[in-house]
């Protein structure tokens, strides 16, 4: 199996030598005695056998990566619940596959044979919302926009917002240190994470970081946990930065004749020294799309379009940046209603692709001085293996979804995918770029983090798995 292959991975890290210990798939696991040992400890209905949910369940939005049959999903509604789920799991040996609103499109929350799937999506509280203090405290399953909501009505507001903000949960979000269309601007979820409650594999609770402003006490375990993807504990509590909502903030969107020149106008904005709010490209196959699904008038004739944001002024001085790179049409939102639309048919991308075929979803960044030729070269691949790709892209990071469309009952089709998919990869990596900028690894990105960093590294992160898992139970096979 080569480097970034989409199935056929086992459940184990990929140096075996190493993980010796902490691999699974040999023991003898007693399932009837978990199983009763599970209903025992928790109330009525938390463990669910029944084989139509349990499939329901076993993967993500990752489309063709593996998922294994689970031994029962597991419903916690509380830290103590899944403190008890991870004891018996761990004094049993299996493995424990934690979910959120499985939204994720690397993999992460596919299950693995003979696992407990531990949803989260039942606690969904938000415990706390402190306006003095600006934080939330929340339970994971709580849903990324229903903090934004709650805290509007403080002026206040939870930055991070991925394409899945309406229903991707919060303790998805945080394992996977997920970014979304302010990230230009703003930073990813690990810059609003002010501290957690994890429970360790064992069964053991502890807290990490702070609700101050600022504090330095300690290892940073906060940011350890931040993009874990469930494989060094379970997230069970939430305390988020909340920020007060800019006023004046203002959109526009500038078409181009080429995603090479779009490109260019984004890295000629940056040079410029503005700092968008938002900085989105859409490509003409996603325009064309996305008008299928939901006509809205977008200009379909286009090859790319700049969707462009400011809260701080300088919208002025993108449209003049956009109009010099050779935008043939740039116009503004009259008002917020014409504003949330466009922010609307961006968020309907990777839906409207779904309609076409099954998508591979690529997440790759580059050096945003790259970004023209990262676009340029997306085209070459996709004409050479003869595979339509759209590009969508969180422009001003240099963070590109390259959704590669196959057809999954032809062999053909799904070969020429994978083919494309691992080229991109390993173009993205020769421009010093990253094999993923929001998504995570989970499976579809393993072989592909060994090979982005180096040996060294590779063993440091095994050690820090090692000593908080060491039995492997916590996601195995995922990002190592």
């Amino acid at each position: 199996m080569g480097p970034g292959s989409i199935q056929g991975m086992d459940h184990r890290a990929i140096d075996d030598s190493t993980t010796e210990d902490r691999t699974i798939e040999d023991r003898t696991i007693d399932g009837a005695a978990l199983l009763a040992e599970l209903a025992a400890a928790l109330p009525q209905g938390a463990v669910v056998t029944d084989p139509d949910i349990l499939a329901a369940h076993v993967r993500d939005h990752a489309d063709l990566c593996e998922a294994g049959a689970p031994l029962a999903l597991v419903r916690p509604r509380d830290t103590a619940q899944v403190a008890a789920v991870m004891r018996a799991a761990h004094a049993h040996g299996v493995p424990v596959v934690p979910q959120g609103a499985r939204t994720g499109l690397a993999g992460a929350a596919n299950a693995v044979d003979g696992c407990l799937l531990l949803s989260l999506a039942g606690m969904n509280a938000i415990l706390e919302l402190d306006p003095v203090n600006r934080l939330a405290v929340v339970q994971p399953g709580v849903i990324n926009a229903d903090v934004s909501r709650a805290a509007q009505e403080h002026g206040l507001r939870y930055v991070p917002d991925p394409g899945s903000w309406e229903s991707s949960t919060i303790g998805g979000n945080v394992a996977t240190n997920a970014g979304g269309m302010r990230c230009v601007k703003y930073g990813v979820t690990s810059e609003y994470v002010l501290a957690l409650e994890v429970v360790l594999a064992d069964g053991r609770v502890m807290r990490c970081g702070r609700r101050t402003a600022k504090g330095v006490a300690g290892y940073d375990l906060v940011r350890l946990f931040t993009g874990s993807e469930g494989t060094l504990g379970v997230i069970t509590e939430i305390t988020l930065k909340l920020s007060p909502i800019p006023a004046g903030a203002l959109t526009l969107v500038a078409a181009f004749p080429s995603t090479t020149a779009a490109g260019e106008a984004v890295t000629a904005i940056t040079a410029a020294g503005l700092v968008p709010s938002l900085l989105e490209l859409i490509d003409n196959v996603h325009l064309r799309a996305i008008e299928d699904l939901a006509p809205q008038g977008l200009p379909v004739d286009a090859a790319a379009l700049l969707l462009a944001g400011s809260d701080s002024g300088e919208l002025d001085g993108i449209a003049a940046i956009c109009e010099s790179s050779g935008a043939t049409e740039v116009f503004a939102a009259t008002d917020a209603t014409e504003a949330d639309m466009l922010m609307t048919s961006r968020r309907l991308a990777y839906t409207a692709m779904e309609k076409l075929g099954a998508v591979i979803v690529d997440d790759i960044a580059v050096p945003r001085s790259r970004l023209a030729e990262a676009l340029d070269g997306v085209a070459a691949i996709a004409a050479k293996h003869e595979v339509l790709i759209g590009v969508i892209a969180h422009a001003g990071d240099g963070n590109l979804h390259p959704n590669i469309v196959v057809d999954r009952e032809d062999p053909s089709s799904v070969e020429r995918g994978r083919a494309a998919f691992d080229e991109i990869m390993a173009m993205c990596l020769e421009m010093g770029g990253t094999s993923t900028g929001e998504h995570g690894v989970g499976l579809l990105k393993r072989e592909w983090l060994a090979r982005e960093v180096d040996e060294v590294n590779m063993s440091v992160q095994r050690a820090l798995k090692d000593a908080l898992d060491p039995t492997g139970v916590l996601n195995p096979g995922k990002v190592l």
